[in-house]
């Protein structure tokens, strides 16, 4: 059977149409979902995934206006579509498949910090096939589902609250209860840091050139860096105005006259 020009036409209206209500059907059901109380994350990954199988659907379509008989194309598609998954469609699936389930379960959501793979950034979006994160610095960093969903994720901002942690060292003439006292006092005046659980103060190591410290103290996952950054700058300015030595490090060395 030959193809006329009017076949032609017609497929490729159908086409044009096609994507049209496809994306029109897509932003209703979009719309519709931000309704509900689902997450974004879950709302963007069923609207992209919809929204390829109506091109699916479309792409059907326009090939069975070329020809009565769409059984054929339907085959030769199939043979098509074998030959590509013996070339590695198989990742595809498992990313599709992963993208489900991160999709599903929601390990994390759009907008949290996460560490995974090696990486860190916020979540800016997951698609049907990887997962974008968006660095501080601003750099987009693409991993494909199978990688993140197979791998430990640390998310940084899922709970409420979390602890800083800064450590400073001091010197060994120091009174272990003057450097204590210090420090509890910088957390305890600092209107970001949670009386409950209260701030503390421990001993972390003794090393060659000092007795090292570190500082606890809990705040809301928000106010996070800006606790981290308050109690690193402070540390350093009250232990110099109180005389309480930061060691650089040091190694003493011995020479014997034979």
């Amino acid at each position: 059977m030959e193809l006329t020009y009017f076949d032609l036409l017609s497929a490729l209206i159908v086409l044009v149409l096609g994507i049209i209500v496809a994306k029109v059907l897509i932003k209703i059901f979009k719309n519709g979902l931000q309704k509900t109380n689902l997450p974004e994350l879950i709302v963007e990954f069923l609207s992209k995934f919809i929204l390829a199988l109506l091109y699916v659907a479309v792409i059907l379509a326009t090939v069975s206006m070329l020809g009565p008989d769409i059984s054929s194309v339907i085959v030769g598609l199939s043979a098509v579509i074998g030959l590509i998954l013996g070339f590695g469609m198989q990742d595809t699936l498992t990313n599709i498949a992963a993208g489900v389930w991160i999709a599903t379960l929601r390990p994390f959501d759009k907008g949290e910090y996460l560490e995974v793979t090696g990486y860190s950034g916020t979540v800016h979006e997951v698609g049907i096939m990887a997962t974008d994160l968006l660095t501080p610095d601003n750099k987009l960093i693409t991993i494909p589902n199978k990688l993140v969903w197979g791998s430990p994720i640390v998310n940084a901002t899922r709970m409420p609250t979390r602890r800083v942690d800064v450590d400073v060292g001091v010197s060994y003439d120091t009174k272990p209860e003057d450097a204590l006292k210090v420090a509890m006092k910088l957390m305890k005046e600092n209107p970001m840091v949670h009386a409950d659980p209260a701030p503390a103060v421990v001993t972390t190591a003794l090393t060659d050139s000092s007795v090292n410290l570190q500082l606890r103290a809990w705040t809301n996952t928000a106010d996070y860096w800006g606790v981290k950054g308050a109690l690193t700058n402070g540390i350093l300015k009250a232990y110099k105005e109180e005389g309480i030595e930061i060691p650089y490090p040091q190694l003493d060395v011995h020479i014997e006259k034979e």
